[in-house]
């Protein structure tokens, strides 16, 4: 049998060294920018929240317990699907994978949203909607307040724009669940029965992470906690007019924003998405 070639020859060692220099074992990964990462999440956070909610409110239009409201919620569905094709656009623009907002709302599955769980809860009756709109409202003024004035010049024009419709939205809504909830007995009751089902919802809006965190520090975004004040006083001003009462307790689902979420979204997602899976790329 012959034998092996020797392996240790000045010949052999030289072609393994050019070798390792032309395919290192542990090739240099660019690592992505943390700064950039977290702002990324953030412009999700927030655009995700406005497609889930505006595709809830849709869910309405033409059955509407009256036609007036039918159009203003139809209207208020829009302003929060536009607002998403701003917020989702420049995130696409800071991930850098050329990935446009609707690549960012029709091309993800759910567990990479990362709206608020409230946000994607049933619509239940008119009162529970309006509801819902009322608490999600006076959140979302806030956070644009604190938007408007954001160290990145891109975040601010936008929270800016939208900041006008949504001081509409909360108007609208407040004065709707006034009127409801100091109305008939049946409606201050149905609620009433609202604010209580969807409370444990309410204080996701203002948990905070790391990646909260790194834009507060950054001047990019308000920390969540920070909202709370000027939530809390818009709910106790209104609610007071309703003649409804505040729920006791501080228990909050969670995990919305982290991505995980209630069965809820899947069919949201299911039916939202459906034309763009069923036909990849179409466009009219």
């Amino acid at each position: 049998m012959p034998s092996l070639p020797d392996m240790n020859t000045p010949q052999v060692a030289e072609l393994a060294r050019q070798q390792a220099q032309a395919h290192p074992a542990h090739p240099t990964v660019p690592q992505p920018d943390e700064g950039q990462e977290a702002l990324f999440e953030t412009l999700l956070r927030i655009g995700d929240s406005a497609l889930v909610l505006g595709h809830r409110v849709s869910e309405w239009c033409g059955h509407s317990p009256a036609l007036e409201e039918d159009i203003a919620l139809a209207n208020v569905a829009l302003d929060l699907i536009g607002q998403t094709q701003l917020w989702l656009g420049l995130a696409g623009e800071v991930e850098g994978q050329g990935r446009t907002a609707d690549d960012l709302a029709y091309l993800r599955d759910a567990w990479d949203f990362r709206n608020l769980l409230i946000c994607e809860r049933p619509n239940g009756d008119f009162g529970h909607t309006l509801m819902r709109q009322f608490l999600f409202d006076a959140w979302h003024h806030e956070l644009l307040k604190g938007l408007a004035s954001s160290s990145d010049p891109r975040v601010a024009e936008i929270a800016a724009k939208a900041g006008k419709e949504v001081a509409y939205h909360l108007e609208r809504s407040s004065d709707l669940v006034v009127r409801l909830g100091d109305g008939t007995e049946e409606s201050h009751r149905r609620m009433q029965q609202a604010l209580d089902a969807l409370w444990p919802y309410a204080g996701e809006m203002f948990l905070g992470d790391d990646k909260d965190a790194q834009m507060a520090a950054r001047g990019i975004a308000p920390d969540p906690a920070s909202l709370r004040a000027g939530w809390d006083a818009t709910l106790r001003h209104v609610l007071a007019e309703a003649s409804l009462q505040i729920p006791e307790g501080d228990f909050s689902h969670k995990g919305g924003r982290q991505g995980i979420h209630t069965e809820q979204l899947g069919y949201i997602l299911a039916e939202m998405q459906f034309l763009q899976r069923a036909y990849p790329g179409a466009s009219w």
